[in-house]
């Protein structure tokens, strides 16, 4: 079976390499970009200027290859890949949840971004704190390092 997607967009952020780029959006520190929305696709967008956040689909364009274990950010020891949020997936499609400051036409107004500059984007979605959000959850292997507040590395940089 082979599936494929287009983009609909793509994601123009401050940064431009891997290195330095935060891990997650928790970790971006008010970084701002926007979504370039491709003009076919801007009739989508109408009533999502009423929601605070967004959740970003994306195709990791600069991951280079795939490995089912890895040393993750935050961590020292292997873990399994799927237990991880590391780039060098088997299919590289990351998940970013982004404040939403404003929609201008074609082009969203994003905070905390944590994609590279170029970042396509497969799918947009709304936060819906009732359906997304979870009050009792575990973290596995995270939990002790729930505490280190580092911003990234180059572990992913190859």
């Amino acid at each position: 079976m082979i599936v494929e997607y287009s983009p609909i967009g793509v994601v123009r952020s401050p940064f431009s390499e891997k290195e330095g780029t935060p891990i997650q959006p928790s970790r971006a520190d008010g970084a701002r970009g926007t979504v370039e929305v491709f003009p076919e696709f801007a009739e989508g967008l109408s009533d999502l200027d009423g929601f605070s956040h967004i959740i970003l689909l994306c195709h990791l364009h600069r991951s280079s290859g795939w490995r089912l274990k890895v040393v993750p950010f935050l961590d020292t020891e292997p873990r399994g890949i799927f237990a991880t949020r590391a780039p060098c997936r088997p299919n590289p499609i990351g998940l970013s949840v982004v404040n939403l400051l404003a929609v201008d036409g074609n082009v969203l107004s994003i905070e905390n971004v944590d994609l590279l500059d170029g970042t396509p984007v497969l799918d947009i979605k709304p936060f819906v704190g009732e359906f997304d959000a979870r009050t009792e959850i575990r973290t596995g292997w995270l939990e002790a390092a729930r505490l280190r507040r580092d911003r990234a590395d180059d572990r992913f940089s190859g």
